[in-house]
């Protein structure tokens, strides 16, 4: 039922973005690959994984999906908002996500996610609820919140990111990406603990963006 309730309000999103004036209506696809597919800390895939979506954006309206290969499957996310710059270069942005699984990998996650930016840092507070492990859902849904910390710079990034509520753990992410002949490369080095990987990482990432 959550999954309904919220899937309905991404598809309100796309909806109200696609009825809204196509003057500044953009659409675009990406594709990628990762050596580890790894997500605010957590290893989703172990090993090689793709990855692909398509986003519309529409003046400061956004709705997009991707999809990645999880082993068990596939994750598919789903997710829709809104963002606004000011003449200070102060960004604020409002959005809903929801994360579906085709496999028995995971049960579904749904959240509200809030962003905001400022130069070369930004941050995201994020609510979201679990629907449960999968086949005990019932006994087992919770609550969280996610709170990320970035920094980025000619390429070179950082993110600091913890779980709050019924979930546990905190994450640090350090990386550096660059663009050659078209593609976008990428390497990282992901430390988690806690709840988490409790363990740390090195992985690369390639992907290419088209217009449509």
């Amino acid at each position: 039922m959550k999954h309904l309730k919220k899937t309905a309000i991404v598809t309100g999103l796309l909806a109200s973005t696609i009825m809204a004036s196509t003057a500044q209506a953009e659409v675009s696809a990406n594709v990628g690959l990762m050596s580890e597919y790894h997500f605010r800390g957590i290893v989703q895939n172990g090993t090689a994984t793709a990855n692909g979506g398509i986003d519309y954006s529409n003046g400061g309206f956004y709705a997009g999906v991707w999809g990645a290969d999880v082993e068990d499957g596939l994750e598919i996310d789903v997710y829709g908002g809104y963002g606004v710059e000011f003449d200070s270069g102060l960004s604020l942005s409002a959005g809903v996500t929801t994360y579906l699984y085709t496999g028995d990998f995971d049960s579904g996650y749904d959240e509200l996610n809030l962003g905001a930016a400022f130069g070369k840092f930004s941050i995201e507070y994020t609510f979201g609820s679990w629907d449960g492990a999968v086949g005990d859902e019932a006994a087992t849904e919770a609550d969280y919140t996610f709170l990320g910390l970035s920094f980025e710079h000619e390429g070179f990034s950082a993110t600091f990111g913890t779980f709050g509520d019924d979930f546990e753990g905190e994450y640090l992410e350090l990386g550096y990406g660059f663009e050659y002949e078209g593609f976008d490369l990428g390497i990282s080095v992901i430390s988690s603990g806690n709840d988490l990987d409790n363990d740390e990482s090195v992985y690369f990432t390639i992907g290419r963006s088209f217009d449509l």
